[in-house]
Formats: C-alpha cells, sequence, structure tokens
C-alpha cells in the first residue's frame, strides 16, 4: 500500500530526513520510534503533503503521489492526526467529524444552502439523504469513545478537554475512512488512564484491518500494537523489524534511551 524510496528533506543545510525506504502492506501497523528531533513528523508530512522531498519517491496504493497536496492524498484514502491536535473550535464536535467526510460527497449542496432563506423544498432530496446517512456514520464514529464524544457531539470543540480535542481529531480522520491511517503521538499530554483508553481503541481499529502508520513515545504502546517497528535518529534509519528486536537493538537503547541505559542493557545480557 505504502512504498517510500529515498524519502530526503534539507532545511538549510541539516538534513531532517535522510534517505528513509519504508514498505507498508495492507492491515499492517508500522511504529516509528526515536528521540526528539529524530525526523519522525518531518517524515510524516512528506509522506502526508505537507512539505515536499528534495529527493525520493511516496508510491500510495500503485501511484506515485511524491509531493501531492493533502487534499489529493484524502482523495485517495491517505488521513492523518497531528502532534498538537488541530480541531475546528467553533465548530461542534459533529461537524468537526463530519469534515473527515468531505472527500467522499458525492452530491453539491445548492449554492444557498447556507443560507437562512426559506428554500429547504428546493433542496435535492438526494442531498439531504446523503447529509442524513454521514451524520449517522459519524454518530457511529464518536460511539467508538464511549462516553467521551457522543454525549458531547453538540457541544463546540473549543469546550473539549485537551484529550477529548485528541479524541476528535482521530474522529476526523476516520470518518474518511482511510486507507491508510497516519497517527502523529496520539497519546501525547495524555494520563496513564487516558494512555489506556487510547491504547485499546487503536487496538480495535488494528484487529478491524485498519492499516496504520504511528509515531509514538510510549513504547509500552509499540510494542503492543506494532507489526513492525521504524527506528530513526538524525533523521537516518537506525533499525527496523519486529518490535523486540528493534527495542533490544544497541543502536536504538543509545539513541532513545541513552548511554546509561545501554550499559546497562549490555551488563544484563
Amino acid at each position: 500500500m505504502l512504498q517510500i524510496r529515498g524519502l530526503t528533506r534539507r532545511f538549510d543545510g541539516v538534513v531532517a530526513v535522510a534517505g528513509i525506504d519504508l514498505d507498508m502492506a495492507e492491515g499492517e501497523f508500522v511504529s516509528i520510534i526515536g528521540p526528539n528531533g529524530a525526523g519522525k513528523s518531518t517524515l510524516f508530512n512528506l509522506v502526508s503533503g505537507l512539505d515536499r522531498p528534495d529527493a525520493g519517491t511516496v508510491r500510495f496504493d500503485g501511484a506515485d503521489v511524491t509531493g501531492a497536496r493533502p487534499e489529493r492524498l484524502a482523495a485517495r484514502g491517505l488521513a492523518r492526526t497531528f502532534q498538537h491536535g488541530r480541531v475546528f473550535g467553533n465548530l461542534s464536535v459533529l461537524d468537526n467529524v463530519l469534515i473527515g467526510a468531505h472527500t467522499r460527497l458525492r452530491r453539491v449542496r445548492p449554492w444557498f444552502a447556507p443560507l437562512e432563506l426559506g428554500l429547504a423544498a428546493l433542496r435535492p432530496r438526494a442531498v439531504a439523504v446523503e447529509e442524513a446517512a454521514l451524520r449517522a456514520e459519524a454518530e457511529r464514529i464518536l460511539a467508538l469513545f464511549g462516553e467521551r464524544l457522543l454525549p458531547r457531539k453538540d457541544a463546540p470543540a473549543y469546550s473539549l478537554s485537551y484529550a477529548n480535542r485528541r479524541r476528535v481529531e482521530i474522529a476526523r480522520a476516520l470518518a474518511l475512512r482511510p486507507r491508510l491511517l497516519m497517527m502523529d503521538e496520539p497519546t501525547a499530554g495524555m494520563n496513564e488512564s487516558e494512555t489506556a483508553e487510547m491504547q485499546a481503541l487503536i487496538a480495535e481499529l488494528k484487529a478491524r484491518g485498519q492499516t496504520i502508520l504511528l509515531i509514538e513515545h510510549k513504547l509500552e504502546m509499540v510494542m503492543r500494537l506494532s507489526d513492525r517497528v521504524l527506528a530513526m535518529d538524525d533523521g537516518r534509519r537506525i533499525a527496523e523489524g519486529p518490535p523486540a528486536a528493534v527495542r533490544n537493538d544497541p543502536a536504538v537503547i543509545e539513541a532513545y534511551l541513552g548511554h546509561a541505559a545501554l550499559g546497562h542493557a549490555e551488563a544484563g545480557a
């Protein structure tokens, strides 16, 4: 589904991503780990169209999408969330989720639909049917988060807690029905119980066959959920493979946990 070859990005002489290769199959769960500044989010930006690479290629579902704009990638079924949650604060929770389904709309609303003109009778029935179906689907997505979001579906997003705004962002991404879901630190800033809830949700998505590319600093989640792990440092791949193998790789221990941890791991070997 995803094929990355030699992906490279430089900023004023600093190489943020240096020749990264990565393959993902449909239904696979791959995590990217590494210390702050390793290039993980830059890699996400290159794949999701928020930035353009200086070299290398990205192929998604067989098509070359290198440097493609985010809306084109969204239309192809690629959705992502961000390290710092982004929601439309003045819109309701439900409307935030519905925005995620915009690429799936098949009917065009009349130009006067947003206006309070009392012209509801002129609104095509097909548009109303499609919108009702999308609203019902959005509510089903909100229900995945238990009581966290559905009872608040009509509340403005700015009134939500930090953790619930992160949940809304994921719900919006799911409304796209993504072929590939990219999540950038979905548990950042969450406490232990909130992290456990998010891990359970992501595990459910995986069980449903969702293809997921994850950036996450919480190694316990990475170890439990991932089929494979890519470790980065200074923009480069330093290890890739099954979670346990990557976690015990000396280069990963040194880069991710520090020299003291490396010495401890070697002593216990």
